[in-house]
């Protein structure tokens, strides 16, 4: 899909009041789409709502919580009454959670799948097939993350969920490449968004050193989301089945495959570093 150029494009954007999501409408925007966003956060979304109409997109916001089957279909109703179907879907809302398996609740469980999983099963479930009836091509991308590449035991609830999509985005793939619709699995690494405030964390590790720790740490990097939304176009215009963004996202994309060992002891060491450096004993 040529996304150079998105005049008269429309563009789905979940999770857009904030981070990747907003920086992904915006940059869809600055190309002359017309934007569909949503997220549970209306504060948010308004203000990308307003910087999207600034750059003169035509802007189409609702509050919508992307687990809830119901009202994504509502939703999907409200959008084509406006348009036949997407040019572009970016299933992109998600939520964090820092903790291992032995500290996660059943609710965290249903919370991260309903967000994480289900939100981009739904995407694609009420979105895709008009655009596959359409029969004009198109393009999906499904946010996924490095985690999703290479688990962590500190991540062990939204590894699951970002493995998943991961799965999903490849057999997506395969079945829409007939009906001229690619596909595209993003896996952001250590990216600073609000993510990292708002994630709760479970177990010893929950702490307020931990979250100072795991604040400090992306703020450090200073990998913004705006650089994932500018990955985000690149790798639609090119079609890429896999794009990691950030050099650990492509560092951990390749090694998982020529030496995984390697990379499970990296993490291992990664995640024991950072529970020691917050107090917390091994």
């Amino acid at each position: 899909m040529n996304v150079r150029n998105l005049s008269g494009k429309t563009v789905l954007v979940t999770g857009a009041a904030s981070g990747i999501g907003r920086e992904t409408a915006l940059a869809c925007a600055r190309r002359g789409a017309n934007l569909v966003i949503c997220d549970v956060d209306e504060g948010g979304m308004g203000e990308t709502e307003q910087q999207a109409r600034a750059l003169g997109s035509d802007v189409y916001a609702q509050r919508v919580d992307v687990a809830g089957r119901e009202a994504m279909r509502q939703f999907s109703e409200a959008v084509h009454q406006r348009v036949a179907a997407l040019d572009l879907l970016v299933n992109n809302a998600g939520v964090g959670l820092l903790g291992g398996f032995l500290h996660t609740t059943l609710e965290d469980w249903d919370r991260i799948i309903g967000i994480n999983l289900l939100g981009v099963v739904y995407g694609c479930h009420f979105f895709v097939p008009p655009m596959v009836s359409r029969g004009k091509g198109g393009h999906v991308v499904n946010v996924s993350s490095a985690a999703g590449i290479a688990a962590s035991e500190e991540l062990s609830a939204y590894s699951t969920t970002k493995f998943g999509v991961f799965g999903l985005s490849e057999a997506l793939r395969n079945e829409l490449m007939r009906h001229g619709i690619g596909v595209t699995v993003i896996c952001p690494g250590i990216i600073n968004t609000p993510i990292t405030q708002t994630a709760p964390i479970r177990g010893p590790e929950g702490t307020p050193q931990m979250r100072q720790k795991m604040v400090e740490v992306y703020r450090r990097r200073s990998y913004g989301p705006e650089r994932v939304a500018v990955n985000i176009l690149k790798a639609v215009q090119r079609n890429r089945a896999v794009a990691p963004v950030s050099p650990e996202a492509w560092a951990s994309y390749f090694l998982k495959r020529l030496v995984p060992g390697v990379v499970a002891a990296l993490i291992r060491k990664m995640d024991e570093r950072m529970r020691r450096e917050a107090g917390v004993e091994n």
